[in-house]
C-alpha cells in the first residue's frame, strides 16, 4: 500500500510538492522536520490531498502523472 500526496507551504503560498511513501505520517513529520533537502526551504507543509493505493504500480504511475506537465493542470483544475 502507498500514498501519493499533495502538499502546500504554508510560509511560502502557491509552492507545492508531490510525494510518494509508504508512510504517510511519518513523511509529512520528515518534510517539516527539514529532513528532505526539496522541501526544506518551505516549511512547513501542510497536506492538501491523501490519496491511499492497494497497487503500489498505480500509485507511483499517478505520481509519476502529477509531475508530468497534464497531471500538473489536472492537480490545478481538482486538487489547488
Amino acid at each position: 500500500m502507498r500514498y501519493v500526496y499533495l502538499l502546500e507551504s504554508l510560509s511560502h503560498p502557491g509552492k507545492r510538492y508531490v510525494g510518494l511513501t509508504k508512510d504517510f505520517r511519518k513523511r509529512v513529520a520528515a518534510h517539516n522536520a527539514g529532513e528532505s533537502p526539496d522541501t526544506r526551504k518551505h516549511r512547513p507543509w501542510r497536506p492538501i490531498v491523501v490519496i491511499r493505493f492497494e497497487d503500489d504500480g498505480k500509485a507511483e504511475a499517478f505520481e509519476r502523472y502529477l509531475k508530468g506537465g497534464s497531471g500538473h493542470a489536472f492537480a490545478r483544475r481538482h486538487f489547488w
